[in-house]
């Protein structure tokens, strides 16, 4: 009798699977054909003893790009795209398709430095030899990060919004004709968790799989090209429920749940089969913030996601700069003993 495939094998043929994770040998292992990271992410990889040569490399690149006079905290703020590219760059290695990598979370409120950052970090890839067509690059769902999108869109960058909770940033984000949204399905169940003290949703039940659900619905119905990738899992339940999305990016632990799991797997989003889809709305500036602002739980995950992914940065900033200390103080005692 032939052996059931895996839950991550029947999932693969319903939905493109992405890796959440900066763990090099967890995508060997797992094999996607995408791959996510982000601040927190890299700010995990970049800990881990194996990858020290890559930090070591970022850290050097940037002081010869930006000279010898500079002082350690400009090489660091150079560093922090280098070290995203040069993890990007390992990644790609491995798979077939697209890395995402992230603009500072600092900036999600600036369009224009948005703008700038995401084609330093194209170019930074181009310099590698790498192709625009294999970077996605993220940005936080504010009505500046997805102008700035807008406009790197039809510059032929692709662009993944992420931090996004609520209907409003979905429909600003197909409007602006993005490649790619993030709707985080596990955060969302923790502020309701949390404002009602439910401790336990079933799989249907899940406000996170709601609202992707819903937005994938509303995206199909009227035939909008931007693709949903769910994210920010919580439990295997909440990804079962969205099998069929175009793009789930899950951690490699859910991964190897699903991959130890032989059970029949039943397709939930079908493009071939909508239910509850609203009408067509547009959005301006003023109608886009305002229904953010109705929306209490996308609004305040908003904040708190660039609020961390802020402090990620500022933590990896902080290790990058006592790594570079310690490689020059390395070289200049090498070079004091000849």
């Amino acid at each position: 009798m032939q052996k059931m495939a895996s839950l991550l094998e029947q999932l693969s043929s319903m939905t493109v699977v992405v890796a959440d994770t900066g763990d090099l040998e967890a995508i060997r292992d797992f094999q996607p054909r995408d791959a996510t990271t982000n601040p927190s992410l890299i700010l995990a990889a970049a800990q881990i003893p194996a990858y020290q040569d890559l930090i070591d490399q970022s850290l050097k690149s940037s002081r010869e790009r930006i000279g010898s006079l500079a002082s350690s905290d400009e090489v660091v703020s150079e560093a922090i795209d280098e070290v995203c590219v040069i993890f990007g760059k390992e990644i790609l290695k491995i798979i077939p398709g697209r890395v995402s990598t992230e603009v500072d979370a600092r900036l999600s409120f600036d369009k224009d430095e948005t703008i700038d950052k995401a084609r330093k970090i194209i170019n930074l890839y181009k310099q590698s030899g790498i192709s625009k067509e294999r970077i996605l690059i993220k940005i936080a769902s504010t009505w500046e990060g997805v102008k700035a999108a807008e406009i790197l869109e039809k510059e032929g960058i692709h662009c993944n919004l992420t931090l996004l909770f609520g209907f409003s940033q979905a429909i600003a984000c197909a409007e602006a004709g993005v490649t790619l949204i993030s709707p985080f399905v596990g955060r969302i169940l923790d502020w309701y968790k949390s404002e009602t003290g439910k401790e336990s949703y079933s799989g249907n039940e899940d406000p996170g799989v709601i609202s992707v659900s819903k937005i994938y619905n509303y995206y199909k119905t009227h035939n909008y090209k931007t693709e949903v990738m769910g994210a920010s899992f919580r439990n295997v339940d909440e990804i079962l429920e969205l099998a069929g999305c175009d793009l789930l990016t899950i951690s490699p632990k859910f991964l190897k749940e699903l991959e130890n799991n032989n059970s029949s797997l039943t397709r939930k989003l079908d493009p071939l089969d909508l239910s509850g889809s609203s009408d067509k709305i547009h959005l301006n500036e003023v109608d886009f913030k305002i229904m953010l602002k109705a929306d209490r739980m996308a609004s305040e995950k908003l904040q708190e996601g660039i609020v961390n992914f802020s402090k990620a940065i500022e933590q990896l900033e902080i290790q990058l700069k006592e790594r570079l200390c310690s490689i020059e103080s390395d070289t200049e005692a090498v070079l004091s003993a000849r």
